[in-house]
Formats: C-alpha cells, sequence, structure tokens
C-alpha cells in the first residue's frame, strides 16, 4: 500500500507539474508579440498591404537597368567597333576610326567584354562596408556618380584606353548598384514575398539588357552611351520618396527613423485584432529585440568592432555558405550563362544560322526579360531547390542539342539551322528558372545581420571573379575545346556537374525566417543528411505532443472514489 501511495504522489506531482508547464507556455505564447512567426501572423496578405514593399522594390532594384545595359553593351559594341558589315536589310557603317583595334584585336575584345567585371570585386567589398556605414539607399545614390562619368568617357572616346576606363567606371554599377538593392530588398520584404520581390532586381537587369541589343540594332554605340545616363540619374531621384532599411537604422540606435521606416512600409496594414499595438510597433519591437539580444552577446564577448566581425567570419554561419555560394557561382559562370550574354552578337554569328545575330539577340533578350516577370511568381510559388535542379537539366539538354545541331549546320549536313537558335531559347528559359536569379538572391538569404552587408559583398565579389574569368577565358576556351560545338557541350557537362552538387549541398530557404536559415548551418553541411535531421526532429515532437502526461493525471473524483486514496482508480490511471 505504501508503494502505491508513493506512486500516486509521483504521478500526481507530475501531472501538476505538467500542468504548470503547460500554463506558462500559454502565457508566453499569448504574451509574445516580438518574434517573427507572430509577426507573420498578424499580417494582412491582400495586394494593397504589400504595395508598400512592391514600390520599395521597383524604386531601389531599377539601377539594375544600368547593370543590365552593361553588361550586354560589349555584345553591341565590339562588332560596331570592328566596323563590321552586319547582314542586315541595309548595310550599317559605324564610325570607329578614332578607336585603335588593330594588332592584339581579339585580346582587346576580351578586354572590352570583361574589364566591367574586373572593378567589381574590388567594388564589392568597399560597397560592403559603405552600405553597413551610410546605409543601403545612400549607397545606391552614390552610385550615379563614377557610372555617369564612366558612360560620358565612352561616348566622347577618341582612344582605345578611354573606352576600357569608360567600361570599368561603368562596372562600379555592377556592385554598388545591385548588393545595397539586394539587402535593403531582403531586409524590407516579408518573409513569403522576399524572392518574388528580389527577383524583380534581375527582371529589370533583363529588361536592360533587352534595351541594349535593341539599341544596338539601329543607333550608334556612342548615342547608346549617352542614353544610358537617363537610366543612371532616375532611379537615384525616386529613391529619395522611399525609407531606408529599418533593420540598417535599428542597427545604428536610430529608433524614432526606423519607426517612421516601418510605420510606411505597414502604412496599409490593418491593426492587430486584440492587440494595443500596431503593425509597425510590433515589427519594431522585433527589431529592437533582436539588436539588444545580439548587443548584449557583443558585451559578453571578448572581441569589439572590428573584431567582432572578424570573429563572425570564422564561424560556421559565414564559412559554410561562402563556400556553398563559391561552388553555386562556379557552376552558374562556367555554365555559359553569362559568356552567352558578353558575345551574344559573335555567338550567333558563329553557330552558322542566317538570322541577323542583332534579331537573335534581341529575341534572346526578350525571353530572358519575360521569364524573369514568371519568375517572381515561381519563387513565391515553388521550393529553391527544384527550381535550381529542373534548371540544371533543361539547360544541359538544350546546349547538347544545340551543340549537336551547330556541328551538323557547320558540316552542311542539315537545313534545320534554326534548331540551335530554338535551343539557345530554351536554354535561357530554363536557365532563368532556377540558375541564374537564385544563387544572386541567395548572397542576401543565408548571412547573419552582423555581417550581411560585407559577407554579401564578398559573395558576389567571388561571383564577378568567376564571370570575369569565364568571360575573359573565353575565346580561349573555345579555341582549346575546337570551337562553339565543344564549347557548348562543355557547358552542358558543367550544368549536370551542378544538379548533383545542387542536390547533395544546396540547403533549402524557401519561406524560412533569415534566422532560420542562419541557424542552419550552425550543424549542416550535407543537405541530405540535414534533411534527414529535421525529419527525426519533426518526428520527435510529434511524439512529444502525445498526450502521455494527460493520461497519468489524477482527477478530485478520482480521489473521492477511492476508499483509501491510492487504490483501482489509480492503477487504471498507470
Amino acid at each position: 500500500m505504501d508503494i502505491s501511495a508513493s506512486a500516486f504522489n509521483l504521478h500526481n506531482e507530475e501531472s501538476q507539474r505538467a500542468i504548470a508547464k503547460e500554463k506558462k507556455q500559454d502565457a508566453q505564447f499569448r504574451e509574445i508579440i516580438t518574434s517573427c512567426t507572430s509577426l507573420s501572423h498578424y499580417e494582412s496578405r491582400t495586394f494593397i498591404t504589400l504595395l508598400p514593399q512592391i514600390i520599395a522594390t521597383l524604386i531601389a532594384g531599377s539601377f539594375h537597368i544600368v547593370v543590365g545595359i552593361t553588361l550586354a553593351y560589349s555584345a553591341v559594341l565590339i562588332p560596331q567597333l570592328r566596323n563590321t558589315t552586319i547582314l542586315t536589310s541595309e548595310t550599317s557603317t559605324f564610325d570607329n576610326s578614332s578607336i585603335n583595334a588593330t594588332a592584339s584585336q581579339g585580346q582587346k575584345e576580351a578586354w572590352v567584354a570583361s574589364t566591367t567585371i574586373v572593378v567589381v570585386p574590388v567594388a564589392c567589398l568597399v560597397c560592403g562596408a559603405l552600405m553597413d556605414w551610410i546605409g543601403r539607399l545612400n549607397t545606391l545614390k552614390l552610385t550615379a556618380i563614377p557610372v555617369t562619368i564612366g558612360w560620358i568617357l565612352i561616348a566622347t572616346a577618341t582612344n582605345y584606353p578611354m573606352v576600357l576606363i569608360g567600361r570599368i567606371l561603368t562596372g562600379v554599377a555592377g556592385a554598388f548598384g545591385t548588393s545595397p538593392a539586394i539587402v535593403y530588398l531582403t531586409e524590407i520584404a516579408r518573409a513569403d514575398m522576399r524572392g518574388s520581390l528580389i527577383s524583380c532586381a534581375p527582371a529589370y537587369a533583363s529588361l536592360g539588357m533587352v534595351l541594349a541589343y535593341l539599341k544596338g540594332w539601329f543607333m550608334d554605340w556612342r548615342t547608346i552611351a549617352w542614353v544610358c545616363n537617363i537610366y543612371t540619374v532616375l532611379p537615384c531621384v525616386l529613391m529619395f520618396f522611399i525609407p531606408e532599411s529599418p533593420a540598417w537604422y535599428i542597427s545604428k540606435g536610430k529608433i524614432e527613423e526606423a519607426r517612421k521606416s516601418l510605420e510606411w512600409i505597414h502604412k496599409y496594414q490593418p491593426h492587430p485584432p486584440n492587440k494595443t499595438q500596431s503593425m509597425a510597433e510590433l515589427h519594431l519591437a522585433v527589431l529592437i529585440r533582436d539588436h539588444e539580444k545580439k548587443q548584449e552577446e557583443r558585451r559578453n564577448s571578448k572581441y569589439t568592432g572590428l573584431t567582432m566581425k572578424l570573429k563572425e567570419f570564422t564561424r560556421p554561419t559565414a564559412i559554410k555558405p561562402l563556400i556553398m555560394l563559391f561552388l553555386l557561382f562556379f557552376v552558374q559562370q562556367f555554365s555559359g550563362i553569362y559568356i552567352t550574354l558578353f558575345y551574344a552578337i559573335d555567338f550567333f554569328k558563329q553557330m552558322g544560322n542566317d538570322m541577323n545575330p542583332y534579331l537573335a539577340s534581341i529575341f534572346v533578350g526578350t525571353v530572358r526579360f519575360c521569364m524573369s516577370m514568371v519568375n517572381t511568381y515561381l519563387l513565391k510559388r515553388f521550393k529553391r531547390r527544384p527550381l535550381v535542379m529542373v534548371s540544371c537539366v533543361g539547360m544541359s539538354i538544350c546546349m547538347l542539342v544545340s551543340g549537336i545541331f551547330t556541328k551538323w549546320t557547320i558540316e552542311g549536313t542539315t537545313r534545320l539551322t534554326w534548331v540551335p537558335i530554338l535551343c539557345l531559347l530554351f536554354y535561357v528559359i530554363t536557365s532563368m528558372i532556377g540558375l541564374l536569379p537564385i544563387p544572386w538572391t541567395m548572397t542576401a538569404e543565408l548571412f547573419p545581420l552582423e555581417i550581411r552587408g560585407i559577407a554579401q559583398s564578398i559573395s558576389y565579389a567571388t561571383a564577378n571573379i568567376l564571370m570575369f574569368l569565364a568571360v575573359q577565358s573565353y575565346p580561349a576556351l573555345s579555341n582549346l575545346l575546337g570551337g562553339v560545338v565543344y564549347a557548348q557541350w562543355f557547358f552542358a557537362v558543367i550544368c549536370l556537374v551542378g544538379l548533383v552538387y545542387v542536390f547533395a549541398f544546396m540547403p533549402e530557404t524557401h519561406g524560412k525566417k533569415l534566422n532560420d536559415i542562419v541557424e542552419y548551418f550552425v550543424d549542416n553541411t550535407l543537405y541530405l543528411t540535414a534533411h534527414k535531421k529535421e525529419k527525426e526532429k519533426k518526428k520527435a515532437k510529434a511524439t512529444d505532443r502525445k498526450p502521455i502526461v494527460k493520461n497519468t493525471r489524477v482527477t478530485k473524483g478520482d480521489l473521492e472514489k477511492s476508499p483509501n486514496g491510492q487504490s483501482k482508480n489509480l492503477i487504471e490511471n498507470v
């Protein structure tokens, strides 16, 4: 009987503790207003509530138009500098008598194509520190100065060095006009809309490429350079009408400015039910809470200032995403995406078809732009990993088939000379599904807030170094492989390598909070292992939710029915 009484008392105490714990958790859940989950719970999903974020996205991302024009401009510039007759309805000859393009013409053309990329890695490092110092939007506004000077130099060039210097200065747009915009959009966007909103930036870049190809069809290269100043200045003027990132304001201790910024972002959000605070105030509480937590960690750490930031880069949350992005960008750059962009006109001519290369480039640019618009939906609807894997498979197939028909076209054994063009169009479509846009969007998603600006810039710089190597080495690579046919097959193989890599290592970030994405890298490297851990964790949580404790509770009625306070009801419950 004593044993039964002891067992009863033990179960009774456990039951009471379980009840108290549940009540405490319920109270905490009701009181939590400073968590991302609770914010998502209160956020309205209507279009009007998202309108301020859309406006900010369209304005902050608009500098990507200049980036797109800068990237595609070499495809227009190089043939015109050669004074080559393009097969159109009318023969057009452009004045390039003042530009020296003699002896080492091939090398000079490669440098004209790749020079814009050379400056980007250095500019990215400067940009990362600058955007953390003066803000995301102020960094974007400053970009207009060197880029405008660059376009003026190109437009007035009288010799080869002036063209190169102009290309270097316009290349600043590749860093200063993109990294701050991506970080800004990442920090203001709602979690479920982050991918779609960020993808508007590549859409702008694609639009810039179409504009470059279109203008190249009927404009002189100098005129194009003059017109580009409009696309440079206009975004900077519009940025005065949107607020700075509230997260940046909080990091600088500017609470009132952050409040005003959040009030603008959430101006159409309805008041949360049963809450005295507005949505902006709830969001502000989240940012302050997170900032104070990080400040406390810094105070308790022996590292401060620059040393603290350097220490952050030694942690898995910085090292792993940097390595992962490096390999992903390697696949992206050597899969031919940007090579076919920088050498578009020449690439089409080498494929041996009869279509006007400028017209073909316009088609490709238009398809790229249309797909970038479609991609805003795809990134919202589908997960990142499947999109990139489908992209790799599609690109590989397209390049394989294109290479085969290009070979037959050059040999004169087929009349289907349009097939390589069609394959290249589908190659662009499948690249826009995943492998082209997603690595760029992930550069701002994967890193902790403390180093997000610098880390994103480092990733961006690394990507541009790889882009430079790919673009600069393409003429030599094509000759080494044996021509454009084998270059296309080389791209196909790289895409298959990318498929394997993404399947094994790339994490899923779709719809996840930034903090959850960062936490992923603490204990995980291989995605397959991490996914297995996550499934086991969910299974364990589901097991924990089973009402085991409730079955051990003994009600007051049970005690009264028991003749000695410890008999049959206790045994039945046990």
